[in-house]
């Protein structure tokens, strides 16, 4: 923990040894750098960043031509901006015309705080996610960023991380195998199975350690790509446990547990609890206090686990 960084910071960090080695790798922000923590790429490859300004749609042109031209385009941004500003050019530039751009949208979720619902990010996985051709991934932790980041510079196709803005702990304490599109077991357990994604993995893990306190055994997944969503171990841990509990940094509808239960709905009905931001406008706070707000915390998970179980 006390090493801990913003998973911006570490993609910023491996971008930059990742682009030395790469000419054809290229940052774009939006007067973003410093939000971005891409002052230091910018100074030592200012060849291969593009600076647009604030002009998130222009962004996203600019990415596609270059993507068009044989580049790797990284083009990041405000979570709130790259994701609700820049649609339609995401729609039509990325998804539609299949170019391979990577969207960094950092500050995530709730975590510009006290800015509020303006810059707030939640919707934004109910909109990439519902656009064909997306590639949707939340990383959980540093080393899982550093990973992805490495992953994405070979992953041909249009993509859209979401990460947070202040530090995170660690989920895993060493690299384990990390691929797009599969989920990570991080507990075991058949009692029942908690789905988390991005930085509420942390409390999935917690969670299942309290629960175990109480001789309750439960799975956890860190489904850290919503598109394309790993079915297989979704339906593998609803056969195995018989309920779900999901629980995400946005808001409840068309997020990660609307896209739980619709796999489980066609084909293999669980009961399930969806934990997530309700509908309205938030509230007005830092992460942690938002996130108690709403539910999101270990206290609540485990008290809907063990309603869940009849306990």
């Amino acid at each position: 923990m006390s090493n801990s960084k913003p998973c911006r910071k570490v993609f910023t960090e491996t971008i930059l040894e990742l682009a030395k080695k790469n000419p054809d790798i290229i940052v774009l922000a939006t007067d973003s750098r410093g939000s971005v923590t891409l002052n230091e790429y910018a100074e030592t490859l200012p060849e291969q960043f593009v600076e647009v300004g604030i002009a998130e749609q222009n962004m996203i042109g600019i990415s596609a031509g270059l993507a068009c031209g044989g580049l790797k385009p990284f083009a990041c941004a405000p979570a709130c901006f790259i994701s609700a500003r820049s649609f339609e050019q995401v729609k039509v530039d990325l998804a539609y015309s299949n170019t391979n751009v990577k969207l960094i949208g950092i500050s995530g979720g709730v975590s510009y705080g006290a800015l509020g619902t303006s810059h707030h990010s939640l919707q934004d996985i109910a909109m990439m996610r519902a656009t064909a051709g997306m590639t949707v991934v939340l990383p959980c932790d540093n080393t899982q960023t550093k990973q992805l980041t490495e992953a994405l510079v070979n992953y041909e196709g249009p993509v859209y991380v979401r990460m947070g803005r202040g530090a995170v702990e660690d989920v895993y304490e060493t690299e384990v195998p990390f691929t797009i599109g599969k989920a990570n077991t991080i507990a075991e357990g058949n009692d029942l199975t908690i789905i988390a994604t991005g930085e509420t993995v942390i409390i999935a893990k917690r969670a299942a350690k309290e629960l175990a306190k109480e001789g309750i055994e439960a799975r956890v997944l860190d489904m850290h790509t919503l598109k394309p969503l790993d079915t297989d171990a979704i339906i593998k841990a609803a056969k195995e446990t018989g309920k779900i509990i999901t629980i995400e940094e946005h808001y409840k509808f068309a997020g990660l547990g609307g896209a739980v239960a619709e796999i489980l709905a066609e084909q293999n009905p669980t009961p399930m609890r969806l934990l997530g931001i309700a509908d309205e406008q938030t509230v007005t706070g830092n992460s942690a206090e938002v996130f108690k707000h709403y539910g999101l915390t270990v206290e609540n998970l485990c008290k809907n686990a063990k309603d869940l179980l009849g306990k």
